[in-house]
Formats: C-alpha cells, sequence, structure tokens
C-alpha cells in the first residue's frame, strides 16, 4: 500500500494541538486590517511581509504591462493621502481616519469645487446611512471618495477642498506564495485574494486563516503539495494562471477561502466540475457532526474560482465561506471591521478545511480481495472478544461496509456518505482490514485521488 496511508490519529492530533488555533488568527486578522490594500502597490507588499513572518514566502513581482491571458498587468496605484474640507476648513472625509473613504485607484486630484460639482464624486449607502461603502474604480481614470450617507447629507453649500495624494505608474503586480512539498507530484491549491483593504471579514479573515494552516502544514508529512497562493482578485489569479500553465496539470483539489470569520452558514460552492472530489469532501464536512451546510452549484460570478474553472483550465476548484459573499449587510462597508469577526469562528472554519484536507490526504478507493460470500474475521482477530460491546459492534459494521462497497468503484468517503457512519470509523475499518490481507488498492484511474477528466 502507498506510504499516504498513515494514521488518521496522528494527522487529526497535530491539527487539535493548536487549540488557540482561532486567537491566533484573528490576531494576525488585526494586524493586517488598517493596510490599505488594492490590486497592487505597498499595501500588498506590507501584507505580504506580515504573512512572510509566519511562513516562508515567496513574493512575486511581475511588471505593469505584462501580457497575462487577454489581460494586461495595470500600472501600479499608491496612496499616501486624501481629504475633503468643507468651507470653514475641517476635514468632513479623512483617508486616514478609515481607508474605504477613498474610491480605490483613484486619479490624483487637489482642488476647490462647489458641493452641487463635489456630489458626483461622492458615493454613499442610502439604504445603510451610518456606513461607508467600498468602492473601486481600477481599470477607469476616475476620482471620488467614500462617505456615511448621514454625514453627506449634513454637507452645507459653499466651496470644498479635495485633496487625494495618489498616483498610478509603472510598477509592479505583486502576489505571494507558499509551497509545502508532500510524498507525490499532485498539488492542492488554496487561495485568498488580497486586494480589499480594511475589510475583517472580506479578506483579511481568509488570508490569515491559510497563514496558520500553511504554518500548522509545515510539520506534518501529506501525500500532496500544497500551494498557497495570496494574490490580488481576478488579475492576480490570471497572472498566476499566466505565469504557471505548466503547474496547473498538478492541481488535483483545490478551494478559494473568503469570509471565513462570521458566525453564518458554512457555505461551500461547487467547482464547475461539479463532482470533483473537493465537491464531495467539503459536502461531507459541511454536513458532519451536526453542521447543516448550505452547498450551492457553480457559478461563474464570485471570487477567483471562476478564473480557476474558466473551459480552458476547468480545474476543480470551489468556494468556501461562512456567510456568502453579497448575503450580509456588512459586506463591502466598514462594518466589516475586527468586531464582525471573532476567533470562534475563525477557529470553526479552519477546523472545517483542516477536515476537508484529512479527506484528501486518507481518501482512497479499495478492492475487496474476498469478494465471494463475507471473509471470517473472527480468526483474523478483527471481530472483538466481547460480546454486545457497543463499540465493537460499530467497527464491526465499518468492517461490512467496507468489504460490501470495495469493488473498486467506491472510495472511502463514499462508503462513509453510503453507509451514515463517520469517515474516520470507515478509514481506521479500512486500514485494518488492508493490513490483514483482505483489501488492495484500487488502480490509479480508479482511485478516489485520481484527476477527474
Amino acid at each position: 500500500m502507498n506510504s499516504f496511508m498513515v494514521s488518521f490519529d496522528n494527522i487529526r492530533s497535530s491539527a487539535d494541538a493548536e487549540v488557540d488555533v482561532g486567537i491566533r488568527i484573528y490576531a494576525l486578522a488585526a494586524r493586517l486590517y488598517p493596510i490599505c490594500r488594492s490590486i497592487t502597490g505597498d499595501g500588498v507588499r506590507k501584507t505580504l511581509h506580515i504573512l512572510g513572518q509566519q511562513i516562508d514566502l515567496t513574493q512575486h513581482e511581475v511588471p505593469t504591462g505584462t501580457q497575462v491571458l487577454d489581460w494586461t498587468v495595470p500600472q501600479e496605484w499608491n496612496i499616501r493621502d486624501a481629504y475633503i474640507k468643507d468651507p470653514s476648513g475641517r476635514k468632513v472625509v479623512d483617508f486616514r481616519d478609515h481607508n474605504l473613504h477613498v474610491l480605490g485607484y483613484s486619479q490624483a486630484v487637489h482642488r476647490k469645487m462647489p458641493l452641487s460639482e463635489l456630489r458626483s464624486h461622492i458615493h454613499t449607502l442610502p439604504a445603510q446611512p451610518d456606513l461607508i461603502p467600498y468602492r473601486t474604480s481600477y481599470y477607469s481614470d476616475q476620482w471620488g471618495f467614500c462617505m456615511a450617507h448621514n454625514r453627506f447629507l449634513e454637507l452645507e453649500d459653499g466651496e470644498y477642498e479635495v485633496m487625494i495624494d495618489a498616483e498610478k505608474s509603472d510598477g509592479h503586480l505583486t502576489y505571494g506564495e507558499y509551497f509545502h512539498k508532500g510524498s507525490s507530484d499532485r498539488d492542492v491549491l488554496l487561495s485568498a485574494h488580497i486586494c480589499h483593504p480594511s475589510l475583517a471579514n472580506d479578506n483579511c479573515s481568509g488570508l490569515a486563516l491559510l497563514a496558520c494552516l500553511a504554518r500548522a502544514l509545515r510539520s506534518r508529512q501529506t501525500r500532496y503539495n500544497y500551494r498557497f497562493l495570496f494574490a490580488p482578485g481576478t488579475i492576480g489569479a490570471l497572472t498566476w494562471l499566466a505565469r504557471n500553465e505548466d503547474a496547473v496539470a498538478r492541481i488535483e483539489h483545490g478551494l478559494i477561502v473568503s469570509c471565513v470569520g462570521d458566525g453564518g452558514g458554512p457555505n461551500y460552492k461547487r467547482s464547475r466540475r461539479g463532482n470533483a472530489a473537493i465537491d464531495q469532501a467539503m459536502h461531507y464536512v459541511l454536513n458532519a457532526g451536526g453542521r447543516k451546510g448550505t452547498i450551492q452549484d457553480f457559478s461563474p460570478y464570485g471570487y477567483d474560482e471562476r478564473q480557476y474553472c474558466s473551459p480552458g483550465f476547468n480545474l476543480p476548484v470551489g468556494l468556501f465561506q461562512r456567510n456568502a459573499f453579497g448575503t450580509f449587510p456588512e459586506y463591502h462597508t466598514s462594518a466589516d471591521n475586527l468586531d464582525f469577526i471573532a476567533p470562534e469562528h475563525l477557529a470553526s472554519s479552519y477546523r472545517m478545511i483542516m477536515e476537508a484536507i484529512d479527506i484528501l490526504e486518507l481518501n482512497w478507493t479499495p478492492i475487496n480481495l474476498f469478494p465471494k460470500g463475507e471473509p471470517q474475521l473472527g480468526r483474523r482477530g478483527l471481530y472483538s472478544a466481547l460480546g454486545g460491546d457497543k463499540a465493537a459492534g460499530e467497527t464491526a459494521m465499518a468492517y461490512l461496509w467496507v468489504l460490501n462497497l470495495a469493488d473498486g468503484n467506491h472510495s472511502l468517503l463514499d462508503i462513509a456518505e453510503r453507509s451514515g457512519m463517520s469517515f474516520r470509523d470507515i478509514v481506521r475499518a479500512a486500514q485494518l482490514l488492508l493490513a490483514n490481507g483482505l483489501l488492495a488498492e484500487a488502480p490509479a484511474e480508479k482511485s478516489a485521488g485520481s484527476l477527474a477528466k
């Protein structure tokens, strides 16, 4: 049997040993929260520097103008300060109070104008009048501000001074990557977007969780390689795909992680394939242990899963969140702050992803070597000598389910789902049956770990 069949208990204990994982993820998210990030610029680099203190992160710089599939790497944007001053000289909008106050990728401006002209450059949320919206203008030349609608209504007629000290110039798009080497040549992709400014759930939570997850995997021997990607949304994923087409064929499973710090959900959006191993694993995890997760079919709208799942790549990549993007009132507003996320929710999200990793690592497709009738388990010491023991009875049922469905067409996860038993119990039973010469592993083309075509 392949060497990946290691002890389930050892793998789980390595994850469970970090009982304070939620606190550590939250603390890291809190460090990232104040930084003004965009799809390029020094905010991204500062964020990657902080993440690089957790893991051995490789930083990639891709020059402005580089062709990446049908897109082009844009000019780099950096901002130093911005404000609006009312006729009395009082700052009514201040970038230093909250970086959502500036339209992302705004052009530089410093001028005076009447309120009637300024209004068209101010974005608000009338339905959520106390919140600052998050707005961007990546690929058009505009300038603008965002503010709470109630504050906007208080503005009096007169001449206002507006200033945005920012610049777009030829530079680089920056992304970070961490690679954990496993025993095979197959990869698991775990990706989080790094382009949002001060939004705690979307996506400081995802960045911090994946960094802590990568740190935990450093000491773990795995079957798969794990590729962690921290890249700007859309253009970052496209850039990585364009620069790594040779590595794409090795990606066997993938997960986009965002909005994982709130108490909602959990939610999972399937890959374009719909029946990939990651889809099955996440469906199992989101409904295990009394959880009542929501599973959504793929759609070509969302986060970077739509790039990885584009028809020219069609990678098995799904999206994991707590509350789904766009469905909670704090989404893309100043209410998505550090009070909106909590260590216990981050820890729960971490555990669910780690459970999915356990399934990917331990799932395989068995073949019963004695398929005609039931093999005699008692003489092999596989039945408990104490009759009536409940645990022994459950173990016996796990043996019987594995042996009955071990026809080369059912993985251990298939068997767990069909039987209603836990994946952990099915894995233990299969390992004991394997050790006693009753099972073999199905050929690679039938194996649960093989790449779906």
